[in-house]
């Protein structure tokens, strides 16, 4: 089966979680989830889905969207900031949105994880001053919502800020001597961790067109060497996501995609935010490697204007 035809079909899927008044579940019969809403928006955009169902669902993140800019996973949890970079880039292209959408930015830029000097006794081997973003307010920043906040900055025209930069070499120095990424460490009390290939591919996303290539060569290969191996939808997703970003791609993606849908047979549906992901990864592959979570060129010298 060719890619176009699968991507179809998981964008069918896709299409039976969206909710009557917009957005979407995290499974088929739930209820409204926000980061399968943002996700969701990203995949039937790029699927060149409804527009009204896109509307809707856009203009119920932004109700979700508290005073200072951050977008919650949920209501309970307002640590919990991560989906904010989604909702950023589900924003895109809508002009309705664009209030919310400069709020989320002045948030993010204004935000970091916690940072603390190494000692002579820390088991850890990176730079732990470096900036990035956590998953959760108040703890360390970590490899994907760091890579998620890079992508978002980059599509608004943020990608020569100095927020920015800081948090290209953050993920530059967390980057394993072998290759790959993973949630964030290199070594632990002197030995090397193994990489992870959703880590890799969403660090390969994020900084596409923001470094050399030889900077990344070990961990492009390593990815290409990985995916084929990959059956989950988040780990191939993202990495072919991540191999699309650098123009790479597997050889078989067609049946790599095809052998992780026919899996949902005995293992259920994924979630909505997973088959997105799954979803964008086809398509990246598909058009030319152009990704759909694709950053604008960098701006050097004025940014875009945020409105107070």
């Amino acid at each position: 089966m060719c890619l176009s035809s699968l991507r179809t079909i998981a964008s069918a899927a896709l299409l039976r979680r969206a909710l009557s008044n917009g957005g979407f579940s995290g499974r088929l019969g739930g209820q409204f989830q926000v980061d399968s809403t943002a996700w969701g928006i990203l995949a039937i955009n790029a699927c060149g889905g409804s527009e009204e169902l896109l509307d809707r669902s856009r203009r119920l993140l932004v109700q979700e969207q508290r005073q200072d800019g951050r977008i919650c996973v949920s209501n309970n949890h307002p640590a919990s900031y991560w989906p904010t970079p989604l909702a950023i880039l589900a924003w895109r292209d809508s002009p309705s949105s664009r209030d919310a959408q400069q709020r989320a930015v002045r948030f993010l830029l204004a935000k970091t994880g916690l940072h603390f000097p190494r000692t002579s006794d820390t088991p850890w081997a990176h730079d732990s001053l470096l900036k990035g973003w956590p998953w959760v307010d108040e703890s360390h920043s970590w490899v994907e919502p760091t890579a998620m906040c890079v992508m978002a900055l980059r599509a608004m025209g943020y990608g020569s800020h100095d927020r920015v930069q800081e948090a290209v070499h953050m993920l530059l120095n967390r980057q394993l001597p072998h290759g790959g990424w993973n949630y964030g460490n290199t070594f632990m009390f002197g030995r090397e961790l193994h990489p992870m290939p959703e880590s890799t591919g969403a660090a390969l996303a994020g900084l596409a067109g923001m470094i050399d290539r030889d900077v990344v060569m070990p961990s492009l290969t390593y990815l290409q060497g990985e995916v084929t191996r990959l059956r989950t939808p988040i780990s191939l997703g993202w990495s072919l996501l991540g191999l699309a970003a650098w123009r790479q791609s597997p050889p078989n993606a067609a049946a790599l995609v095809e052998r992780c849908l026919v899996s949902q047979a005995r293992y259920g549906e994924y979630e909505t935010s997973a088959l997105s992901l799954l979803v964008l990864g086809a398509l990246a592959i598909e058009t030319d490697n152009q990704v759909p979570l694709s950053s604008s060129p960098m701006r050097h010298g004025n940014f875009p204007t945020l409105n107070q």
